[in-house]
């Protein structure tokens, strides 16, 4: 008889940012198969997500992925279901309308490394400042690059468990890196933008290290860090239309609130038009434009106006299955 560990992860209760929680279900002959994995329950009491009195939540696995820091273990991303089987409140997963998965989407996940010991970035000197933005970006060298190790180990795990993962890079301040993922179907992508934070998060454990992913957590003039949304559906793949770009694209004005609640906590402490932003009380589009709400790329148009757009209004913190549900429900509104 062989045991397994199942490495149960969903998003808690608390507002307005969401958590990851987890726990281990130590299986017996376990076939790695999704089916495979039974409903559990926790605690939703001790994470914002039922009261003490009837506090029974439900954990539905919807994906699973080896991992690659334990013998004979898997991880489980679950949605919260409250005790009578339905999506509970918190569960943005299950709001997602793209069952056909139509919408491919590929996430830039940015994020400053964080001295546990000093709270600050790497390369962040106590009582003061490195040198100023502009060495730091795509470096090479100890003056100017800060925890490539555990980047480089990071996207080896995330390889390893079978994500989608498609490149590092160190970014624009001192001590902060983005990941890119990238998925055909929006639940998908969700699922693995949580599982490479998952994995990321709990590398830290070994380093004294923890991640943050606030919008703008070194005030001044520094980079805060975004999660940028490339997104497409069928329409924008094929239609060869400046047009049809545009008719999309003019689609998000008239729902700008919505999409920056859906985009993630303290944004406005990022999006002011500065550091490769743009206002967030303003909405605008623009080929190559990364002072843009959304960036039409370059590469779209000398394809033909085939390809796809980037939402650079999400927040680093935000959660990847409302940004995508919130694309989603917009782009259908498109009249093309």
């Amino acid at each position: 008889m062989s045991k397994s560990k199942l490495e149960y992860i969903w998003l808690d209760g608390y507002a307005p940012t969401q958590n990851m929680r987890s726990k281990t279900k130590v299986v017996n002959d376990f076939s790695g198969k999704l089916e495979d994995c039974p409903v559990w329950s926790f605690d939703g009491s001790s994470t914002k997500q039922a009261s003490g009195g009837a506090s029974d939540c439900l954990l539905k696995p919807v994906a699973i992925y080896p991992d690659p820091q334990r013998t004979n273990g898997f991880l489980v991303m679950t949605e919260v279901l409250s005790a009578d089987g339905t999506p509970h409140e918190s569960n943005h997963r299950a709001k997602i309308d793209d069952n056909d998965n139509d919408f491919w989407f590929g996430f830039e996940q940015e994020y400053f490394i964080m001295d546990t010991a000093t709270q600050l970035p790497l390369g962040f000197p106590i009582g003061g400042y490195p040198g100023p933005q502009g060495m730091y970006y795509c470096s090479v060298g100890g003056k100017n690059t800060h925890g490539r190790d555990f980047v480089e180990e990071h996207a080896d795990l995330c390889i390893e468990a079978g994500l989608n993962f498609e490149g590092i890079n160190q970014e624009v301040a001192s001590g902060q890196w983005e990941f890119q993922l990238f998925a055909k179907g929006a639940k998908k992508a969700g699922d693995e933008i949580w599982i490479a934070r998952y994995l990321l998060d709990r590398l830290t454990e070994q380093y004294g290290w923890y991640i943050d992913y606030h919008p703008k957590p070194i005030k001044g003039d520094w980079n805060g860090s975004g999660m940028h949304a490339n997104f497409s559906n069928t329409t924008l793949r094929t239609c060869g239309s400046e047009e049809t770009y545009n008719t999309i694209c003019e689609a998000f004005r008239p729902f700008t609130k919505e999409h920056i609640e859906a985009y993630g906590a303290h944004n406005e402490q990022r999006l002011t038009g500065d550091h490769e932003t743009a206002s967030i009380n303003d909405f605008s589009y623009g080929v190559s434009d990364r002072g843009a709400s959304i960036r039409i790329p370059i590469i779209t148009v000398e394809q033909g106006w085939k390809g796809w757009l980037e939402d650079r209004r999400p927040a680093s913190n935000a959660d990847p299955y409302r940004v995508a549900g919130r694309i989603i429900e917009t782009v259908k509104t498109a009249k093309v």
